[in-house]
């Protein structure tokens, strides 16, 4: 029963793409939604960025395992994330009307950083698909019994039909209703497990020394580490397209902005939800063997009923998907809009959509391979923040609110940048790699302006 459950709802998720293929008559309808979100359904959008397989299933294992400093990449640098993003961001962006976020690197930068910053945010993206992906089939490996491989590729073609069909359109509906669904199911989990394991005192009492400390140690060391955490995604994901989709498909500036605050208030909030429930299983069963990624999938089936596991199974399985096709779309947005449209600038709306459902499909075959040989989850999300911190953030904050960057700072930023992360990845460095590589950007940035100063003419704005 709870298999087939699963069949219909992916067949309805599969039903309203089908139906927002009707709304879509340009590049626009399909990329933002026409820019006709309300409030409602922009910040649903928002909030479900993240909300999905590294929520619920990464970040309770590594709450389970180091405890509350163990995640605040995610859910705390999430939530942060969408909150600099409203108060810093979403209104001069919604302002410009651009399409991607690679646009604002042409109108600021050049048709150089343009290329460049579309070259860099594809790749990023890989690691992010590829962690949905995986999770989609371990879920749906749990609910069916098929092979782990079986249920991504499986899971993936529906995901490529529901992409190529309703683009942001069916995402912004399907993650309004998935919302609703995922917040009901965690909270009746969340306050069933509180009454079995009798509150919270049991979990404190039995939690090792330092387990819920928000601070690390005061050595120089740890508080990098610290640092590093806080912003891999916190600031890592602001340079990103499918945040920067779901923010600019609101239906004004002020709903763009409001939309981003709010969605950051429930992320921090219903996120919690999960780790709560990791802790539960931890406590009622300290020595099952199974997978920690595996901890509330598990939760659900041992102490929920059928209803509510179909409510729970049905809601996660949608919620993955929704956050799977906005992710696979943003990278085949930039595809078509960024490197196929600047070597072909007479390319029609219609060529440019084809060009980019063309690039859903093997955006997602590429990360098809990469879900089948990886395994962990809240890794994968991790290595795609830290791609686009490294390479992106920089330029991206310096453009809007310092007006003496140029196009060779933005250039030389991105690629020292991403230059310093690698080889410190490659070397395994004392501190995180993405320290010398935010530090090596910002770094870039500076020797652009210098150069700039010493020789104008090599180094001018193309739009001031």
């Amino acid at each position: 029963m709870l298999a087939l459950s699963i069949f219909i709802y992916l067949l309805a998720n599969l039903g309203i793409g089908l139906w927002a293929s009707t709304r879509i008559s340009s590049t626009e309808d399909f990329v933002l939604a026409g820019r006709k979100l309300p409030l409602v359904l922009a910040a649903s959008a928002s909030f479900a960025t993240w909300f999905g397989s590294e929520t619920i299933l990464g970040a309770p294992t590594e709450f389970v395992e180091k405890g509350l400093l163990g995640v605040i990449e995610d859910p705390f640098g999430a939530a942060l994330c969408l909150l600099l993003v409203g108060l810093f961001f979403a209104r001069k962006f919604y302002k410009m009307n651009i399409i991607t976020f690679c646009d604002f690197f042409r109108i600021r930068y050049g048709r150089k950083a343009e290329l460049l910053s579309a070259l860099l945010i594809i790749p990023s993206y890989f690691s992010w698909i590829a962690a949905q992906l995986l999770a989609m089939g371990i879920v749906l490996k749990v609910v069916l019994g098929w092979s782990l491989a079986s249920c991504i590729i499986g899971s993936s073609f529906v995901v490529i039909l529901y992409t190529i069909w309703g683009g942001m359109w069916s995402v912004s509906i399907t993650d309004f209703i998935q919302t609703l669904m995922i917040i009901i199911g965690l909270v009746i989990v969340a306050v069933s497990l509180y009454q079995d394991v009798g509150g919270f005192q049991p979990l404190i009492d039995k939690a090792p020394p330092g387990f819920f400390r928000f601070y690390p140690d005061f050595t120089f060391k740890a508080s990098v580490e610290y640092f590093a955490a806080w912003i891999t995604i916190g600031l890592g994901s602001i340079p990103q397209q499918d945040v920067f989709q779901r923010i600019m498909s609101a239906k004004s500036a002020k709903v763009s902005v409001q939309a981003s605050l709010l969605s950051s208030f429930m992320y921090l909030t219903v996120a919690l939800l999960p780790l709560f429930i990791g802790l539960c299983g931890q406590y009622l069963y300290p020595n099952a063997t199974e997978d920690g990624q595996m901890i509330i999938p598990n939760m659900i089936l041992r102490h929920m009923g059928l209803p509510l596991q179909i409510l729970f199974f049905g809601a996660l399985v949608s919620a993955i998907l929704s956050t799977t096709s906005s992710a696979i779309m943003a990278p085949a947005v930039v595809l078509g809009e960024n490197i196929f449209k600047f070597f072909n600038p007479k390319l029609t709306d219609k060529e440019l959509l084809r060009i980019i459902r063309i690039g859903i499909v093997v955006i997602t075959a590429i990360c098809i391979i990469m879900a089948l040989t990886r395994e962990s989850i809240f890794e994968l999300v991790a290595e795609s923040s830290a791609f686009s911190l490294v390479s992106l953030f920089v330029p991206l904050a310096a453009g809007v609110y310092w007006k003496k960057t140029n196009e060779l700072g933005c250039i030389l930023s991105m690629i020292a940048g991403l230059i310093a992360w690698l080889v410190c990845s490659y070397f395994d460095t004392e501190y995180p790699p993405l320290i010398y590589g935010l530090l090596a950007s910002m770094a870039g940035m500076v020797l652009g302006i210098i150069v700039a100063r010493l020789y104008p003419g090599l180094a001018e704005n193309p739009v001031k």
